[in-house]
C-alpha cells in the first residue's frame, strides 16, 4: 500500500475556539463543502456530526475532541483550464475541539500534535477568554493560525471590532484578508483584499462561491486595506520589499507564497471572516488552509531524546525514517474497546506489526489502525509520515507516550497538563455499583489526564478531581450512561494547595533494630520557596524540577551512595503530598540535600526514603507554610443597568475588579474571584439581572488565603 497524498499536499489543523463561537458549525460546514456529509447536521438541533456523544448534543457544547479526515480541492483550482484538477487535491485531517473551559486538556493535547489552526471568533463578542488561552497554548507550540471571525450575521455584530480585539489582546501581527460586504442580516458575501474581488454564496446551502463586483460604496476601503495587507506581506522578504519601494506591480504568485512563509513562521495571522451558520465564508477558508497552513514538510523535525543516552535527537517528515508517533488521546470505544489516538511524526505503520514504547520499555502489537470521522471508522492497512490515526491493541500505552521502532528508540516531549482545581466525594449507591465504579473511574482517568481519582486516607472515601463544576458533572454523567454506574456525588470541593513562604532546615533519621538486619537511613534537608524566575532548562546539572517540587543533590563525598539518592526523592515527594497546615499536596517547594549518613550494612531505600519523608514535613512546619486556593478570570456580561450591582457582588466575594469595557450593547465586568466564592454564582446572577447577564470563568492562578479563611477551611478539615 502506497502514500495515496503526497505530504506536501496533507494539512493537520484544528478549529478551537472560546465556547459558542460556532466552531462546530464552521466543523459541519467542513464535512459538507469537501463531501464527507450530503446533510448538514446543526448544533441547535442537536445533529452536528462532531458532536457525536449523548451529553454534547443535548447540551448543544462539544465536550470531546472529534478527529476527521476530509479532502478538498481549493476554489480556484476548479477554475483552472487544462490542469487536472486532482494535482490540487488536498487532505485535511481536522480536529474540532471543545470551547468549555472546563474541557481545555483537549485543545491543549489536540494542539500539540497538529500543525495549523483555524481560529475562530464570535463577530459579536470578538475575543473572549477561552480564546486567549487558546491563542496562549497555540504559541507555546507555535502553531501557525488563520483567524475566522464568524457570525457576522448577528445582530451587533462588528467586524472591525472584533479585528481591533484581536489586534489588541492577542497579536499586532494579524492582517485582514477580506472584509464582509454588510453586517447582521445585511451579511451578502466578502472582499478578498489579494484578488480584489467580491465573492457571494448561492446555492440552498451557499455551495457555489460566486466571484462578483465591488459594491462601488466598499471600493475605496477595499484599495486601502489592501495596500496594507500588501505592506505587511512584502516586509517578511528583503528582496520583494526592495522592488515593492521601487514602485514594481508585485505579482500574486509572490505574494502568496511569501504570505505563505510569513504565516508558518508565525509572522502573520491572516484574518477572514463570514457567517458559517448562513453558509458564507467557509470554502474561502478551507482555500487559505491550502494556501498557507503548513504541510508536515514545512515545519522542523520533531526533537526527542534516545532512551538510553539522554542525547537530543531529531525525526523528519519522512516515510523513510525510523517510525516515530505520539499518542495523544485515548478513547473508550463500545465496538473495539480502548482507541489510541497518535500522530506519526516519521516512518510508516502496518497493521498486525509491533512497537516499542521506551516509557514501560515493552513491545507491544498494532492490532488494526483505524482512521477516525467522529464516531465513525474506517480500517487502514498502513499509516504513514504526517498521518493521524486511531490504534486498536495497545494495552499500556498512555497520553503522552511516545511510540516508536524498537531499533530506533526515541523519546517525544511529554504533554504537559494543568492541575484539576475542584473535587467531589463519590460513592457508590449499591454494592454491585462499588465493583463498576472503580473500573469506571480508572478508565474515564485514563481518557482523560485532568480528571484525577484518589481515597481520603482517613475517611477511605473517593475523591474525584477535575477542571470545573461541569466537568465533574459530566465525568459522573458518563459513568452512568456508558459502564451503568449509579452514585452519590457530595458537594463540590475547592483543590486548595499549600506552600512554604520561607527557608528551613531539617534532619531525618530512621533507624530500627528488630533482630536480623536494621534500618538506617539519615538525611540533612533545606527547603525553600521554589524560584519560578528560573527556566527548568536554565537549572544547574544536579537539579531537577517537576509538578510543583524541585530537587536538588548537593551531596558531596559519597556522604550517601549514590544508589539511595531515587529512594530519597521519592520520600520527599511522598511527604509533600500531605501538607502540614490542612493536609493539602504542597506545591513549588524546592528542597535541597545536602548532608547525611548511611550504615554499610543496615542501610536500605525504604529507611531513606521513610527519613526523607519525615524530614521534609518538619523542614516545611518551620518554613511559614501557608495554605493557596485557586484564582479564576471571571468575565461578565451584562446590560449596563446591572453593573453596580455585579460589582458589588464580586467584590463582596474577594474579587479583585480589573476594568470594564464595552461589547455592542452590552457591558463587561473583569475580575480576578477565588474559585470557592463562585459555586452556584450562575444562579445569583440570573436573579440579580433578570436573567440577562452571563458569565465565563477560567483558572488563573494560586495565591495565598487570607488568614481568616484559612483558620475556617483548617476547621472544616479537622471536622
Amino acid at each position: 500500500m502506497e502514500r495515496e497524498y503526497p505530504l506536501e499536499k496533507v494539512r493537520n489543523f484544528g478549529i478551537i475556539a472560546h465556547i459558542d463561537a460556532g466552531k462546530t458549525t464552521v466543523s459541519e460546514r467542513i464535512l459538507f463543502y469537501t463531501g464527507v456529509s450530503h446533510k448538514i447536521g446543526e448544533v441547535h438541533e442537536g445533529e452536528a456530526i462532531m458532536d457525536w456523544m449523548e451529553q454534547e448534543q443535548e447540551r448543544g457544547i462539544t465536550i470531546t475532541a472529534a478527529a476527521t479526515t476530509c479532502f478538498w480541492t481549493p476554489s480556484y483550482a476548479k477554475a483552472t483550464e487544462g490542469k487536472p484538477t486532482s494535482e490540487f487535491k488536498h487532505r485535511f485531517n481536522i480536529i474540532d475541539t471543545p470551547g468549555h473551559i472546563d474541557f481545555t486538556v483537549e485543545v491543549k493535547r489536540s494542539l500539540r500534535v497538529l500543525d495549523g489552526a483555524v481560529v475562530v471568533f464570535d463577530g459579536v463578542a470578538g475575543v473572549e477568554p477561552q480564546s486567549e488561552t487558546n491563542w496562549r497554548y497555540a504559541d507555546e507550540g507555535n502553531v501557525p493560525r488563520i483567524c475566522f471571525i464568524n457570525k457576522l450575521d448577528r445582530t451587533g455584530a462588528s467586524f472591525e471590532r472584533s479585528f481591533a480585539s484581536i489586534l489588541e489582546r492577542l497579536t499586532k501581527n494579524a492582517v485582514r484578508m477580506q472584509i464582509p460586504i454588510g453586517l447582521e442580516e445585511h451579511h451578502e458575501g466578502v472582499i478578498d483584499l489579494l484578488l480584489l474581488k467580491a465573492f457571494r454564496f448561492e446555492g440552498e446551502k451557499g455551495e457555489k462561491v460566486t466571484p462578483a463586483e465591488i459594491p462601488p460604496e466598499l471600493k475605496a476601503d477595499a484599495e486601502r486595506y489592501r495596500t496594507l495587507l500588501v505592506e505587511k506581506i512584502v516586509e517578511n522578504d528583503e528582496a520583494v520589499l526592495s522592488e515593492y519601494f521601487e514602485g514594481k506591480q508585485i505579482p500574486l504568485d509572490t505574494l502568496k507564497k511569501v504570505l505563505r512563509q510569513a504565516v508558518i513562521e508565525n509572522k502573520i495571522f491572516p484574518v477572514y471572516c463570514g457567517s458559517a451558520l448562513k453558509n458564507k465564508g467557509v470554502q474561502l477558508v478551507l482555500d487559505a488552509v491550502a494556501d498557507y497552513l503548513p504541510s508536515p514538510l514545512d515545519l522542523p523535525a520533531i526533537k526527542g531524546i534516545d532512551p538510553e543516552t539522554e542525547e537530543p535527537i531529531e525525526r523528519h517528515a519522512n516515510d523513510t525514517e525510523p517510525f516515530s508517533a505520539l499518542a495523544f488521546k485515548i478513547a473508550s470505544d463500545p465496538f473495539v474497546g480502548q482507541l489510541i489516538f497518535f500522530r506519526v511524526y516519521s516512518g510508516t505503520l502496518s497493521s498486525g506489526s509491533y512497537v516499542y514504547n521506551p516509557r514501560t520499555r515493552n513491545r507491544e502489537r498494532i492490532g488494526r489502525i483505524l482512521r477516525m470521522h467522529a464516531n465513525d471508522r474506517e480500517e487502514v492497512k498502513k499509516v504513514f509520515a504526517g498521518d493521524i490515526a486511531a490504534a486498536v491493541g495497545l494495552k499500556d500505552t498512555v497520553t503522552s507516550d511516545t511510540i516508536c521502532d524498537e531499533d530506533n528508540p526515541i523519546i517525544l516531549e511529554k504533554i504537559v497538563f494543568p492541575e484539576p482545581v475542584i473535587s467531589l466525594r463519590i460513592e457508590p449507591k449499591t454494592k454491585a455499583d462499588q465493583e463498576k465504579m472503580g473500573m469506571a473511574l480508572n478508565r474515564l482517568s485514563q481518557e482523560d489526564p485532568t480528571f484525577k481519582v484518589m481515597s481520603d486516607p482517613e475517611t477511605l472515601e473517593t475523591i474525584i478531581m477535575g477542571m470545573g463544576e461541569l466537568h465533574l458533572e459530566i465525568i459522573v454523567d458518563r459513568m452512568k450512561r456508558e459502564f451503568s454506574v449509579e452514585a452519590n456525588v457530595g458537594k463540590p470541593q475547592v483543590a486548595y494547595r499549600e506552600t512554604i513562604a520561607g527557608e528551613a532546615e531539617a534532619e531525618g533519621k530512621y533507624i530500627k533494630q528488630s533482630g536480623g538486619r536494621g534500618n538506617y537511613g539519615h538525611v540533612r534537608i533545606r527547603v525553600k520557596p521554589m524560584d519560578m524566575t528560573v527556566l527548568p532548562e536554565d537549572l544547574p546539572k544536579n537539579t531537577k524540577r517537576s509538578g510543583g517540587f524541585e530537587f536538588v543533590n548537593s551531596i558531596k563525598g559519597g556522604a550517601i551512595p549514590q544508589e539511595y539518592i531515587p529512594a530519597v526523592e521519592k520520600g520527599l515527594k511522598e511527604g509533600l503530598e500531605r501538607g502540614v497546615v490542612a493536609g493539602y499536596r504542597m506545591v513549588n517547594v524546592s528542597v535541597d540535600l545536602y548532608d547525611g549518613s548511611y550504615h554499610e550494612v543496615d542501610s536500605n531505600e525504604m529507611a531513606f526514603k521513610i527519613a526523607a519523608s519525615m524530614a521534609v514535613q518538619d523542614a516545611a512546619r518551620r518554613a511559614r507554610p501557608v495554605i493557596l486556593e485557586p484564582m479564576m478570570k471571571v468575565e461578565v456580561v451584562t446590560p449596563d443597568k446591572f453593573m453596580g450591582d455585579i460589582t458589588g457582588n464580586l467584590s463582596s466575594k474577594r474579587g479583585l475588579i480589573e476594568g470594564t469595557e464595552e461589547r455592542g450593547m452590552y457591558k463587561v465586568i473583569k475580575a480576578v474571584v477565588p474559585l470557592s466564592e463562585m459555586f452556584g454564582y450562575m444562579t445569583s446572577l440570573r436573579s440579580m439581572t433578570e436573567g440577562r447577564a452571563g458569565f465565563t470563568m477560567e483558572f488563573f492562578r494560586y495565591d495565598i488565603v487570607p488568614q481568616n479563611v484559612a483558620e475556617t477551611i483548617i476547621t472544616s478539615r479537622k471536622q
